[in-house]
């Protein structure tokens, strides 16, 4: 899950019932209520209060949690299931937003919230808010894959776990496992929806690529034991996911639902190896995938009629991929969450991916959904595109008796106990004060340079080009940036500054799918005059995106080009590591494994020759490269 950024279309869903209940905190009485009670601490003494986060919930924690049942309503029971997603930012008490998130807390009791992108001291400021007026204390949550930067502003970001994959060493992700959870925590954030146990199989994949260790079953398995053993060291609840494997697929689940065909004895050797080592490694979360597996449930489910569906949420019209039939979608089948629960022996939470994605609301209404989820034996409904049909939907089935109140006390006990063993009952609210003590802090700077410079992969350099000593001191550089998003006015600048820095001045000219005709001629001329020419490749990962992972037509023909014309190119990936595929006749090709600014400045250095380059390839490069490889050279330049 990468891009739930539409909270205000949710909203806009729930906005027409939405009534504003109970006075809101105002004035002098509302910032004192957001602050800690207790004086301002250390950094170190505030780490300190953290405890570990148990997947056994302790013996208080359960009898807290049972006793707390015996006096709650089904409503309630049923709220604590339900996670609304948002993207925080400033919110008048009286806006239209805010009331609707309120009635959300208040009304329908629920459970938690989990957060998207915004700034810092407004996501939290707003979690606390709503800490405030719930009757129990909400389960904060975020997508931290690449650590806090990935969804608060002006955070640091880790460069992606097939980067940490490269450099052949789990203790890297041990370590970032336990940063991001000590940042996380100083966010106002107790669940962590990370690791990313994935393999990467499918050299295709739009959506996991980088996101993964790598296509190895046992290195993905021991980065992602490294990573949890970290994280919940530090107090956070990890989660791995996407269950039971969205590595082999070619289909965003974002967009529509993917399929992996293959049968239960290759799950067991392949996509299953991971989740064991995390389930060993005490991992307290398992988020289920919307991936249909027909030959382990061939349940068979059709679209339902258009003006039946609710409007796609974490796509568009346009980027939908509607097949007439397909397998049921495991986040939805039982018999795929027996193979959790009774194989591998998980007792764990088991989190739905956000019920809002296509690969779900094309087949299902949220309130079905719902219900399905947990007959399959989800304990939390994550994110769904109407939170008020969700909560109707399981309330009505626990009426007519299709769900029982005892199955519904199943899932709420494991919440309310995870509550507790992670100190919510004595406080929910995060002090403001110790924030720009812990996060961002030049600890977690360091670690994302160390990640980035030991991963940086040199594949090939057939002509020697890297490093740059041969290329004389006032060599003309032209660096042709070839990017999938929409961020032509910056994105080349980190690499490009760093490059300048060190006295190698580049021309840079940048490509997207809006590119006319005449800029790619003009790109090609630039090339032509120039003594080099680097082809930065910002090829990412863009989930719900019809463009993801690939180049845009007018950078790739302009690419094909400068590769024709023998011209001498050194071709970067800033994400996607298969390009190479698209243009096999590339020489010299080095790969990042995404654009995050460690990894673009580490990139730079490693072609200067300022740092070694040890990275090897964590997936092979069909008919190209097999796994490991990677080009080690020592470095030439102080």
């Amino acid at each position: 899950m990468m891009r739930f950024c539409r909270f205000l279309r949710v909203v806009s869903l729930v906005v027409a019932t939405a009534l504003c209940v109970g006075p809101a905190l105002t004035g002098h009485a509302a910032l004192s209520a957001l602050q800690p009670s207790s004086p301002a601490i250390a950094a170190g003494d505030s780490a300190a209060k953290v405890k570990p986060f148990p997947r056994q919930p302790s013996r208080d924690a359960l009898k807290w949690a049972d006793k707390e049942l015996r006096r709650m309503s089904i409503e309630q029971k049923i709220g604590q299931l339900i996670s609304v997603g948002i993207n925080a930012t400033f919110l008048n008490q009286d806006s239209d937003a805010f009331r609707v998130l309120k009635r959300q807390v208040e009304e329908n009791h629920i459970g938690g919230i989990i957060l998207f992108r915004g700034p810092v001291y407004e996501s939290v400021w707003l979690v606390n808010r709503m800490q405030q007026l719930a009757r129990y204390p909400l389960l904060i949550s975020a997508d931290l894959e690449a650590g806090a930067g990935m969804r608060f502003d002006d955070t640091v970001n880790f460069p992606w776990n097939m980067a940490v994959g490269a450099t052949g060493n789990p203790d890297l992700a041990r370590r970032q496992g336990e940063v991001t959870a000590r940042e996380a925590r100083a966010l106002g954030v107790q669940q962590v929806f990370a690791p990313v146990v994935d393999v990467n199989n499918n050299a295709a994949n739009p959506v996991i690529n980088v996101r993964s260790y790598g296509e190895d079953p046992a290195d993905v398995a021991r980065f992602s034991a490294a990573f949890t053993v970290g994280a919940q060291s530090a107090g956070v609840i990890a989660t791995a996911k996407h269950f039971p494997g969205h590595g082999d697929t070619a289909v965003d689940s974002h967009r529509g639902l993917p399929e992996i065909n293959v049968a239960r004895e290759r799950l067991n050797t392949v996509e299953l190896v991971p989740f064991r080592a995390a389930i060993d490694a005490g991992v307290g979360a398992v988020m289920v995938a919307h991936v249909g597996l027909p030959q382990i449930d061939p349940t068979s489910v059709k679209p339902l009629p258009r003006e039946k569906r609710i409007g796609p949420i974490d796509t568009d019209e346009a980027g939908e991929i509607i097949a007439g039939s397909a397998a049921i979608p495991a986040t939805v089948s039982p018999v795929i969450g027996k193979i959790l629960r009774n194989d591998l022996k998980f007792d764990g939470m088991i989190v739905t991916d956000a019920l809002s994605m296509s690969g779900l609301t094309i087949y299902f209404n949220q309130d079905e959904a719902a219900v399905r989820a947990l007959e399959a034996g989800a304990d939390m409904l994550l994110k769904p595109a109407d939170p008020d049909a969700a909560f109707r939907g399981v309330r009505e089935a626990v009426r007519s008796g299709r769900l029982t109140e005892k199955r519904i006390e199943e899932s709420a006990r494991r919440l309310l106990a995870a509550k507790y063993d992670l100190g919510l009952i004595k406080q929910r609210v995060t002090p403001l004060d110790e924030i720009d003590r812990i996060v961002a802090s030049r600890e977690v700077g360091t670690l994302a340079r160390e990640i980035a410079e030991r991963a940086i992969t040199l594949v090939r350099n057939d002509d020697n080009l890297v490093p740059l000593n041969n290329l004389k001191a006032d060599a003309r550089i032209f660096n042709l940036a070839i990017t999938n998003g929409d961020d032509r006015l910056w994105i080349a600048n980190t690499f490009a500054g760093t490059m300048a820095r060190s006295n190698r001045r580049l021309e840079t000219m940048v490509l997207d799918e809006r590119s006319s005709e005449m800029d790619v001629q003009k790109a090609i001329e630039k090339a032509k005059g120039a003594d080099l020419v680097i082809a930065s490749l910002y090829g990412r990962v863009r989930t719900g995106q019809v463009r993801s992972v690939g180049l845009p037509e007018p950078g790739a023909r302009a690419l094909s080009a400068l590769i024709s014309s023998k011209r001498p190119i050194i071709g970067l990936s800033f994400g996607n590591p298969y390009l190479l595929q698209s243009f096999p006749e590339l020489r010299t090709y080095m790969v990042a494994y995404g654009d995050m600014p460690s990894l673009q400045q580490a990139m730079a250095r490693a072609v200067l020759g300022q740092i070694d380059i040890t990275g090897r390839l964590p997936i092979s490069l069909p008919d190209l490269h097999p796994r490991g490889t990677g080009i080690q050279l020592k470095a030439q330049v102080q």
